[in-house]
């Protein structure tokens, strides 16, 4: 007995050591991957100014090259990262060609600084995963270790980009599978995750956080508590508007029967004409209207209307379904923001900043089906003081959402209604959702009641 217990902790102990300086080590390389390619896009920003003429006007021929790049050199950089990654781990067992990485930065770049709706998250966790096969190959890993080792990958790429280092651990763990965290893989994120974000801030990166001062006046405040149940709700139905358009406007714009240059030429050209209708706010990574509908002081804000929210939908669908690179997740924080600044001038003005960081992170618990990394991040972003709301928001929305992703490759593993009948261990795209028989049952009895009511 003592001997098999001596044998199970020594073989733990061994094989905790061995994640420790694993993740540690690819942590930091990725880290300073990420760093570059964040530093790369910071300066494109920056170099806008030198253009003699407005910068969304590229856009169109940036779309053009960057779909070239893609379809030439790494067809697997296509669209906004994060679904390319969650696919080559359930198919490929992690592997992914090292050609992403220089080709996911420079048509991220291409994107963003022309002014695509796209964000800088899905690319970072894509070259991050990129390197972490690169490594697992080179040292010729087995591919549950190399599935792992580009696990860790994700979240330390997702930790470079926003600054969240426990939020992307989870997250890199979260995303792959709907209702299942993957614990074997948990000890490893969380390393590869702070290693990554502790390198990023000592090569230069900051991070911007956003203190929301909110305190409860009273211990329970059930008022605010049913707003913020309302607030989850709505920010379900506004997750599924944004899934729906996105996918929607992507699997158009692929069956329209002309080549894919010219639809990337016209969609930016689209782009190009909302963005002179509607202003520039829409288009690039929106990082300010993001601060904007945080602001505590909204008499200053302006640039904010009702409508907000779906523009950016819609920029965002276009941007990505004619060719662009980049990730979905920056919009959705831009979306959920906007939308919660929205609601919350609507049901609590005096709570406003409140409920549209609610929204920043219940739409992207709702959308990547990801409600505990969401809610990490709202205390890593905003606070602990709004830890018990966004987690009530952020899972509400999390299954009002229904079993839908904006990532189609994720798989199942739970039920969000014990009335719906779904097939476990499918993929989110190849889901069929229908009534359990005895809920079809129940149906059908109550319309002949109404039938015999009639007559």
């Amino acid at each position: 007995m003592i001997r098999r217990h001596f044998t199970e902790q020594t073989a733990i102990f061994f094989s905790v050591a061995k994640w420790v300086f694993l993740s540690s080590m690819v942590g930091v390389i990725i880290g300073a991957t990420v760093t570059l390619f964040l530093k790369i896009l910071a300066y494109s920003e920056v170099s806008r100014g030198l253009l003699p003429f407005d910068f969304y006007y590229l856009l169109p021929f940036a779309l053009v090259l960057s779909v070239w790049l893609t379809k030439t050199f790494a067809p697997t950089a296509e669209g906004h990262g994060t679904e390319k990654v969650i696919s080559a781990v359930h198919k490929e067992s992690g592997k992914i060609d090292v050609s992403v990485i220089p080709i996911k930065t420079l048509t991220t770049v291409l994107t963003i600084f022309t002014g695509g709706s796209v964000g800088k998250e899905g690319p970072g966790a894509q070259i991050g995963a990129g390197v972490a096969s690169l490594l697992a190959t080179r040292l010729k890993f087995s591919k549950q270790d190399r599935k792992k080792l580009v696990i860790c990958g994700i979240s330390a790429g997702f930790a470079t980009v926003f600054g969240t280092p426990i939020a992307g651990a989870i997250f890199g763990v979260e995303v792959l599978i709907i209702g299942v965290i993957m614990y074997d893989v948990l000890l490893p994120s969380f390393i590869a995750g702070f290693a990554a974000f502790t390198t990023a801030q000592f090569l230069g990166i900051e991070y911007t956080y956003y203190d929301m001062h909110f305190f409860q006046n009273v211990s329970l405040d059930l008022v605010l508590i049913i707003k913020v149940v309302l607030a989850g709700l709505f920010f379900g139905f506004i997750s599924d508007i944004v899934i729906t358009m996105i996918s929607h406007t992507h699997s158009y714009i692929k069956k329209i029967q002309t080549s894919m240059y010219i639809k990337a030429f016209v969609g930016g050209l689209l782009i190009v004409g909302l963005t002179m209708i509607f202003g520039e706010q829409y288009i690039g990574l929106g990082l300010g209207t993001i601060a904007d509908a945080l602001n505590p002081n909204q008499t200053q804000i302006t640039d904010i209307h009702w409508y907000t929210f779906l523009l950016k939908t819609i920029f965002t669908s276009l941007s990505l379904g004619a060719g662009g690179s980049g990730g979905v997740i920056t919009p959705i924080f831009y979306i959920g923001a906007t939308s919660g600044n929205f609601f919350g001038s609507i049901i609590s003005p005096e709570h406003i900043p409140l409920f549209a960081a609610l929204g920043f992170v219940s739409v992207v618990a709702a959308t990547t089906n990801t409600p505990i990394a969401s809610t990490i991040m709202a205390v890593e972003l905003f606070g602990i003081d709004i830890a018990h709301y966004a987690a009530l928001a952020a899972v509400i929305s999390f299954l009002i959402s229904g079993h839908r992703s904006i990532f189609s490759s994720q798989i199942l593993a739970m039920r969000k209604s014990e009335m719906l009948s779904v097939k476990i261990g499918e993929e989110v795209e190849n889901i069929n959702i229908s009534l359990e028989e005895h809920e079809m049952n129940k149906i059908e009895k109550l319309r002949r009641r109404l039938r015999k009511k009639k007559r």
